[in-house]
């Protein structure tokens, strides 16, 4: 079988976008790690699925895989790559798009190159916990952003050995079965924070993750040390912008702005 592609990324964290609009095409985690490996396949960070709509309250549903085969429930930068997509495939009114995903419905829009997305409720906030880790105890803060995410904030982010430390946050007990991504943050200067993530199914640092960035940024203005809108440089080079209502620990009306661009297309044989 022979599938259409486009590799698209977002701020670096790249992925495998097909269109599935009529739902014929079926993917096995093992099919997907394939098309994801860099050597013997297309390569990217993940894969994402353009399919039909579940119902009549959206007009599109984003299915995401993590490069590791794994189905997982959301993707910030992969919501960006997918609402450009998606208008390009005539999905939406030419702006706007609305869709769901495993983490719940969403509504994106385009403009200027931008693409800003309005994610799903953060929910499951642990602020100032300790995390004993072979590498030393430190503090970190927790919440789930669409996915799992390890806030720590570090005075220099370039100086951490993000694999050995990413991982034994990763997998660490306090988050079995399912574990966390790992974001590494610090507060610069200019008030822009520097985030570098070890995401989950990767199992490696990308250049970018949309949800690693929304937690910083939460992260960082529930503990004093930002305001909303909050700026972010991620490791590909972008600077992500997250916006947020906030009244005392809660968090409402999140927004992720930044870029998506379309890479390459081909065919590939399944």
């Amino acid at each position: 079988m022979e599938i259409a592609f486009t590799k698209m990324h977002g701020a670096g964290n790249d992925f495998v976008m097909i269109e599935n609009l009529d739902g014929k095409i079926e993917l096995s985690s093992e099919q997907v790690a394939k098309l994801c490996d860099r050597r013997f396949g297309i390569g990217a960070d993940g894969l994402i699925l353009l399919n039909p709509p579940a119902d009549d309250s959206v007009e599109a549903t984003m299915v995401y895989y993590n490069a590791d085969g794994g189905r997982v429930d959301m993707c910030g930068n992969g919501a960006r790559c997918f609402t450009s997509f998606a208008l390009q495939n005539g999905v939406g009114d030419g702006s706007t798009v609305s869709f769901k995903t495993d983490a719940g419905p969403m509504t994106a829009d385009a403009k200027d190159g931008q693409f800003t997305i309005r994610l799903t409720p953060m929910h499951d906030l642990r602020l100032d916990k300790t995390l004993a880790t072979e590498q030393g105890s430190f503090d970190y803060h927790f919440m789930n952003t669409g996915v799992e995410h390890v806030v720590k904030f570090v005075e220099d982010v370039s100086a951490v050995d993000i694999v050995p430390e990413g991982s034994t946050i990763r997998y660490h007990d306090d988050f079995a079965p399912k574990g966390t991504n790992a974001n590494f943050a610090q507060i610069q200067e200019d008030g822009i924070i520097k985030v570098r993530t070890y995401e989950r199914g990767v199992e490696d640092e990308t250049l970018a993750c949309g949800t690693g960035v929304t937690a910083a940024a939460i992260a960082a203005n529930l503990k004093g040390l930002a305001e909303a809108p909050v700026q972010l440089l991620v490791a590909g080079g972008d600077v992500l912008t997250i916006g947020f209502d906030r009244e005392g620990d809660s968090v409402s009306n999140i927004t992720l702005t930044g870029p998506a661009k379309n890479v390459f297309t081909g065919i590939v044989e399944i």
